[in-house]
């Protein structure tokens, strides 16, 4: 039985002087044609199919606290759909680069259901914050 795909490994690619990005083929073809980049907490960007996307924001589209609206304008306010020209480049426009510090080299990671964009710097920064040791400790606090 062939289970869902899901995003995983670390790539690593430039921007151009466009804002234009490539995504891997493997990651294109579990986006689909047309996916959300969208904003987070975290200096990096999320890219999800539109199905997971639909999926993610379902609280907030349905929520009934006044927060959630502010939450949602914010959200979907710093969202872009984007769909890949032929040679698999997005453009990512430049106030998402800003709220993620992309330059020049990022890298694309995956996280299971959607995938992340990060500056090359902000990646390292994550990943030298999180040592192995510390990594199995969590895993083993999960029960792994």
């Amino acid at each position: 039985m062939e289970g869902k795909q899901t995003f995983v490994g670390e790539y690593r690619h430039s921007l151009d002087s466009k804002n234009r990005l490539f995504i891997p083929a493997k990651f294109r073809e579990l986006l689909g044609e047309n996916f959300a980049i969208s904003r987070t907490s975290e200096k990096c960007l999320l890219l999800f199919s539109e199905d997971e996307w639909m999926h993610y924001t379902d609280k907030l589209l349905n929520g009934v606290p006044a927060d959630t609206k502010l939450l949602a304008r914010r959200l979907f306010s710093q969202t872009t759909y984007a769909t890949p020209d032929a040679q698999g480049r997005v453009i990512v426009p430049a106030n998402l680069c800003g709220l993620a510090e992309l330059q020049k080299n990022v890298v694309i990671v995956g996280v299971g259901n959607h995938a992340e964009i990060w500056s090359e710097e902000n990646w390292q920064a994550f990943s030298d914050e999180y040592s192995d040791e510390a990594v199995a400790e969590m895993f083993s606090a999960l029960g792994f």
